[in-house]
């Protein structure tokens, strides 16, 4: 599985932070002759970090492996950047063959639901929750990361990423049978 570029072995400047991963690498100088092949193949647009930062999930907050065979909530509050969105990609690092037109979540969308600082969205292949409720769609998805972008971040971020970020948490909500 891809993740954008930020699974498998650390080829870069490697941040974790409770179960996402970033590579600071990504669109410096400096990147080694790998991680400029990987923006490559999967088609990054690699912006240096001061401009924009990447943080890949692709487990939820048991650990346990993303798979569009189960419905997830995810929820945080307000990110340490001028503006950010997160991305659902399947294995091979793309959009999900679908026409559900729902494979991402915004500062935007946060906002309109009246809390940008407690938001939440849920993650799942059909649209049958709650009414009014935000919804991503991972059909068509089978194993997936979802991708968190940070435009313009905070110094704080770039300089303390463990303690800046407070990042999104992935909770399953139910799984089909064996889908684990």
């Amino acid at each position: 599985m891809a993740g954008l570029l930020l699974s498998g072995p650390r080829l870069g400047d490697g941040v974790k932070v409770n179960g996402w991963t970033s590579d600071w690498s990504i669109g410096a100088d400096s990147a080694n002759p790998y991680i400029r092949a990987r923006v490559a193949r999967f088609g990054l647009l690699a912006l240096r970090k001061e401009k924009a930062v990447y943080f890949t999930a692709a487990r939820d907050s048991d650990g346990n492996r993303l798979n569009d065979k189960c419905i997830y909530r995810v929820s945080g509050g307000e990110m340490p950047g001028e503006w950010w969105s997160i991305t659902l990609y399947d294995g091979d690092s793309r959009l999900p063959m679908n026409d559900d037109g729902a494979l991402s979540f915004d500062a935007t969308k946060a906002a309109d639901t009246g809390t940008p600082e407690n938001w939440s969205f849920r993650v799942s292949p059909q649209q049958n929750g709650h009414p009014g409720e935000v919804w991503v769609s991972s059909r068509n998805a089978d194993q997936f990361d979802l991708t968190l972008r940070l435009y313009l971040p905070d110094d704080a971020l770039l300089a303390r990423p463990e303690t800046a970020l407070k990042p999104p948490v992935i909770d399953e909500l139910f799984c089909e049978e064996g889908a684990a």
